[in-house]
């Protein structure tokens, strides 16, 4: 039997699909009435935190389109936690949907990003793809804190939590 080898992009679904669902059981263990917690005065509210991850997603779209244009205003959160889920959902399904289709070509393009304050850099579309997955599990881990802070469950992630041990 002939065993097919995934591709980088199949790794790359396969790995979006497993971390949107983690990200998903944070989401949804947030307590949803206390979207405006901030642990800081210069923190993001827990609500801007997690529209980040539907942020990201609009990126990743920008990338497969050919251009990282940061000339508009990035788009405010809604007004509650439950349509920033609602929103990082349906965004999930679309970027899966478009890497799905992308073509070899469009994921091996080179893009011009900003690397730094007024530095653009070239970068390969699959590892902006890559670099904006490994930001919302950055970002993933910041909504944990937060949601220790406020009173939440937090779920396991990689492996058990206070809450939800595996034992």
């Amino acid at each position: 039997m002939t065993q097919k080898t995934m591709t980088e992009k199949d790794m790359f679904l396969q790995t979006f699909g497993h971390e949107c669902q983690t990200t998903l059981k944070l989401l949804k263990a947030y307590p949803a009435a206390k979207g405006d917690y901030k642990p800081h005065e210069r923190s993001r509210s827990a609500k801007e935190l997690a529209w980040t991850f539907v942020i990201e997603q609009g990126l990743v779209d920008m990338a497969l389109k050919g251009k990282i244009d940061f000339s508009q205003p990035m788009p405010k959160p809604p007004a509650n936690l439950g349509e920033v889920i609602a929103a990082f959902e349906n965004a999930s399904r679309e970027t899966t949907s478009k890497v799905t289709s992308a073509t070899d070509d469009t994921l091996n393009r080179t893009l011009q990003v900003p690397t730094g304050p007024g530095k653009v850099g070239d970068l390969r579309t699959m590892d902006l793809l890559w670099t904006t997955l490994m930001d919302q599990v950055h970002h993933r881990g910041q909504l944990s804190v937060y949601t220790r802070m406020a009173g939440g469950k937090v779920p396991s992630i990689y492996g058990p939590s206070a809450d939800e041990p595996w034992m």
